[in-house]
This record gives C-alpha cells, sequence and structure tokens, in this order.
C-alpha cells in the first residue's frame, strides 16, 4: 500500500518520507510520527492503517538528520540506540526538525487536496504537540504518550488547532500528576487515560494493550473526521 518517497524540507534537506495512499480519492491527510525506533515495520503499518480509513499517510524520517536508513526493533540495545538518535535530533541547533515535519505535512496537503491532521508517538507525540502549536497547514493533532510534553516548557506552548492526547496511567515515563497538570494548563485538549503502560499502541511491544488501542484509534479516527471534513 505505500512507499517511500524523498521529501525537500525549506532548507534545502532532502529525507525519505512512507507514504500511504488510499482507494479513491483522499478524505484529507495524516502526518504519522515515528517513536524513537525510526520509521520501521510497525510506524509503516500505522501509516498504511490510517491510508486503510482513507486518509493519505505521511510518515516522515525525523532521525535522517542524524542518521539514515534507521529501523530498529523494541529490544533493550534498540532501546538505547533510539534515546541516543533521539538525544542527537533533539541537540540540533533550532529548528531542528521541525522542517521535515513542515515538509510532510505541505506533501500530505497537496497529494490529497484536502486538510491535513499530525498524529505522534512516544517521541512523535512531543513533536506532534511541538507541530500543533508551530506549523502552518495543520487542522488537528493527536499526540500518544508525548514523552516530555507534560513538563513545563512544553505545557507553555499554546496549539493553534484541536488536540487530543493519549495517555496509559501506568506509564513510568510520564507521571499522571504531569498528565492531570496539562488538562488543567489546557481545557480546550481532549486528554484520555487509559488503564495500559507506555508504548500500549505498540503490538511490536510487551506494553501493547490491546483495549485501549482499539479505543484510542477509535477516538482518533473520530477525532480527525471531525476536524479533518
Amino acid at each position: 500500500m505505500g512507499q517511500f518517497v524523498d521529501l525537500t524540507s525549506s532548507d534545502g534537506f532532502v529525507a525519505p518520507a512512507w507514504v500511504a495512499r488510499p482507494e479513491g480519492t483522499p478524505r484529507g491527510a495524516v502526518v504519522v510520527l515515528q517513536e524513537i525506533f525510526g520509521v520501521n515495520a510497525h510506524i509503516r503499518a500505522v501509516a498504511d492503517r490510517y491510508a486503510a480509513s482513507g486518509y493519505l499517510a505521511v510518515a516522515p524520517s525525523t532521525f535522517h538528520r542524524v542518521k539514515q536508513g534507521v529501523e530498529l526493533g523494541y529490544t533493550g540495545d534498540d532501546m538505547q540506540a533510539g534515546m541516543g538518535l533521539k538525544a542527537a535530533v533533539e541537540g540540533l541547533p533550532a529548528p531542528g526538525v521541525m522542517p521535515d515535519i513542515q515538509a510532510a505535512i505541505d506533501y500530505a496537503a497537496a497529494q490529497s487536496g484536502g486538510k491535513v491532521g499530525i498524529v505522534g508517538y512516544c517521541w512523535g507525540g512531543l513533536l506532534a504537540w511541538r507541530a500543533a502549536s508551530q506549523l502552518t497547514g495543520l487542522s488537528a493533532a493527536v499526540p500518544y504518550y508525548g514523552g516530555g510534553m507534560t513538563t513545563l516548557a512544553e505545557a507553555a506552548r499554546q496549539p493553534r488547532v484541536p488536540v487530543m492526547v493519549h495517555f496509559g496511567e501506568r506509564d513510568r515515563h510520564i507521571p499522571l500528576e504531569g498528565v492531570q497538570a496539562l488538562a488543567q494548563a489546557h481545557p480546550e485538549v481532549e486528554v484520555h487515560v487509559y488503564p495500559a503502560d507506555h508504548g500500549f499502541n505498540c503490538n511490536h511491544r510487551g506494553s501493547y494493550d490491546e483495549a485501549a488501542a482499539h479505543a484510542a484509534r477509535e477516538r482518533t479516527l473520530a477525532f480527525l473526521a471531525q476536524h479533518l471534513a
């Protein structure tokens, strides 16, 4: 259903993105932001599922500025490698990887002819939260367990588009106190908390929770249908 294409950012940097196209005319587009494991088989499958739901899906490689061709699994060694790559990207001079995400949004809009939403997982959730306040061309954002987005600095951001967020109450990386503080700081944001752990949407991980993943996906699809129509 999908294939990699090259996208050119505003500074001329070229990075690959997985693009999955629906059958028929797209009902809009969804930019899918990776975890710390690259645009791997799981993220490509997530994009393919959005395409199966009628959206043009674009998953840009947000590691490409520091390392090309990253496709990690979910072992301890993979986790350490991914965390190192994330730190390298986060350490890039501003605006860092945001132009690459903007390029994906622009491509998604041009190719679909419709409105664009953004969905991100783990680190991608944090990037989706930043995109909602910094980038143009979006109509909705859905971060999943965005690591770091409950910190004071990140919670201070003001999203320009409707946002729905998903967290797990057993997530040791994102304490519930931070989730509650984010909800209080942003009453306009739709916050959902599930009896699940970090990474509950990823069926390649031991923390996968089918019930939570299904509930979050149904809510996300309804949210996207509302705001991308």
